[in-house]
């Protein structure tokens, strides 16, 4: 909002606070009090303006300040507050993108949306993008880091909702979808989750998750397609202690194409704002154990 004589805004209350002013002083030395009621030189003293006080009307045309300015409403500062939240949740829910470099030269890049808050329904990709060499030294690089191949651009999409539970049953159902084109795998699963408090700053997550996955292309026209699929299952009970920043996971894993459940054990430790150290041990269907720690940062802004 801008005032039409070019003023700053900011300078509109001491213009407004020093004309008031100065029209009461005005006003007052216009006024002859009776005679009676104050003594002749206090009233001349209080009502004669000083000679040396500055005049702060000085090169102002009153008479051309948009006094309009100060015609202002509660209804329309609630029409610019209720914007600014319209406008915040337009920039949250708009795509959010993230990019990290991979150590064969590519970047992952991951990009999702809000679809709806009802359901806290999302859509997005997980890319990988492989750059082109420009040089031949590049070239040669990119193949000695490859095991002499050039890396190769793909991605899948997903999408994802969370709806409510059943009662006490469980709390919240999550259901995720994901097709990869290029490797020609799709997989649909759904997690039951129930959350238990045990204590003021101890709680207890159960999970029970059901996926199916599909490799293959269906048959066309003229064309055979080969299809196979694999059901999942998997549980998972995690004691998250929030006072010292630890949760501890522990789980199990069936597939069809395994004859046997495969077990998972795993630790995560918040060490500050932001940084938290996780680690995992769990059996695979060769037999081998599979160990991993990782370090991850996340900041949000």
């Amino acid at each position: 909002m801008e005032l039409s004589t070019g003023l700053g805004w900011t300078r509109l209350p001491m213009l407004v606070a020093a004309f008031i002013f100065a029209s009461v002083l005005t006003a007052s030395a216009q006024i002859i009090p009776p005679a009676a009621a104050v003594p002749d030189e206090e009233a001349e003293a209080a009502e004669a303006p000083d000679v040396n006080d500055p005049d702060v009307l000085k090169g102002i045309d009153v008479d051309k300040l948009d006094w309009s300015q100060l015609a202002i409403d509660a209804g329309t500062l609630n029409d610019i507050t209720a914007a600014k939240k319209r406008a915040q949740a337009a920039a949250k829910d708009g795509l959010n993108w993230s990019s990290n470099a991979n150590a064969n030269g590519s970047s992952a890049v991951k990009v999702k949306q809000s679809v709806s808050s009802f359901w806290d329904a999302r859509i997005g990709a997980d890319m990988t993008v492989a750059s082109e060499p420009r040089t031949m030294s590049e070239l040669l690089a990119q193949k000695a880091t490859n095991g002499g191949n050039l890396p190769q651009s793909s991605g899948s999409a997903w999408a994802a909702a969370t709806a409510p539970g059943a009662g006490s049953i469980w709390d919240k159902t999550a259901v995720e979808a994901r097709v990869d084109p290029g490797a020609e795998q799709s997989k649909v699963g759904a997690s039951l989750i129930k959350s238990v408090p045990l204590s003021n700053d101890t709680s207890l997550t159960l999970q029970n998750g059901y996926s199916i996955n599909q490799q293959g292309t269906t048959a066309l026209p003229g064309v055979g397609g080969h299809i196979m699929r694999n059901y999942e299952t998997d549980q998972s009970a995690k004691v998250t202690l929030t006072d010292t920043g630890t949760s501890i996971t522990a789980g199990q894993t069936l597939s069809t194409t395994d004859d046997k459940w495969l077990h998972k054990f795993g630790a995560e430790q918040k060490l500050f704002d932001n940084v938290t150290v996780s680690g995992s041990v769990g059996e695979t269907s060769q037999g081998a154990i599979n160990k991993s720690l990782t370090a991850g940062f996340k900041k949000s802004w």
